[in-house]
């Protein structure tokens, strides 16, 4: 396919660097200028400059629903900006817009992701795909296609072990043959209420909370839910305090992991202080706090 482009306009911010580094997809890359990733079954090539966006393989309908360049994102800044650190935030990542991931790689990922760095994270789903995924070549490059839900449940859980998962291996493994068997249907749950919907995410194995949450957020089209993880939970402590009792805070730092209840209270605060976009504020809260503690 040959090169398409789209330019935004002024009520259109879009900062694509920002979007794919702030940690909420794992598997894009950069060679030269160029952003690289299979996206949904395709291989989607693109690049910013300015106010245009430049790619290939892809049509323009593809690329503003997956960046999600139909949200108003200036109606967003408006109703999140509530106080100066989110503004602070909002900023320096000007443009950056939640995805709409695929929602079964989006599990996986997010599976995976428990109590691992981005980096690892990166590595386990590289092996993964290439392990278990169909190869696609372009531009030269080697891709692999995401491993399907029911590759996934036939394989024997040793090999998939040999991919670095370690104590995540039987979880992917039996989430797999779940939704291999049509036993939970993600249409079904963007349908569904935010409370309803992660009722069922957490029904599956390896799936708490917090991945839930990330879940209903970047592919489940739940932008009010408020992901908690250490980063997020510091930057409540220490510029949020003030909306809890001392002896909540005081408990919640002195943890490194959060309680059930403890994740709740957090978690609703997040989404009543910031209402129905407390997901866009979250991120870029986290990505503010990762880059600029």
């Amino acid at each position: 396919m040959r090169l398409v482009s789209i330019q935004l306009n002024k009520s259109e911010p879009f900062y694509l660097d920002a979007t794919l580094c702030c940690g909420q997809t794992f598997r894009w890359e950069k060679h030269g200028d160029w952003w690289y990733s299979v996206v949904k079954g395709k291989i989607l090539k693109i690049r910013q400059t300015n106010n245009r966006l430049v790619f290939e393989n892809v049509d323009s309908g593809f690329v503003k629903a997956y960046f999600r360049l139909d949200d108003d994102l200036l109606k967003i800044y408006s109703q999140i900006s509530k106080d100066e650190h989110i503004r602070r935030a909002i900023s320096a990542f000007r443009g950056l817009r939640i995805l709409r991931q695929d929602p079964w790689e989006c599990l996986i990922s997010y599976i995976c992701a428990t109590y691992k760095s981005i980096a690892a994270i990166e590595h386990m789903l590289f092996n993964l795909s290439r392990r278990f995924g169909e190869e696609i070549h372009f531009d030269g490059l080697d891709f692999h296609m995401f491993p399907t839900p029911r590759k996934l449940a036939r394989v024997d859980p040793d090999d998939l072990a040999k991919c670095g998962l370690g104590y995540r291996t039987k979880y992917v493994h039996e989430t797999a043959k779940i939704i291999n068997k049509n036993e939970l249907k993600f249409e079904r749950l963007k349908n569904a209420t935010y409370k309803e919907a992660k009722a069922e995410l957490v029904k599956l194995p390896g799936v708490g909370l917090k991945v839930a949450d990330c879940v209903l957020l970047f592919s489940l089209e739940k932008l009010e839910a408020f992901p908690i993880d250490v980063w997020i939970k510091r930057v409540i402590t220490e510029h949020y305090s003030g909306h809890f009792p001392r002896e909540f805070i005081s408990r919640t730092t002195s943890k490194r992991s959060l309680a059930s209840m403890d994740y709740e209270k957090l978690n609703a605060f997040g989404r009543e202080y910031f209402g129905e976009y407390a997901g866009y504020a979250q991120e870029y809260l986290y990505h503010y706090e990762r880059t600029h503690c």
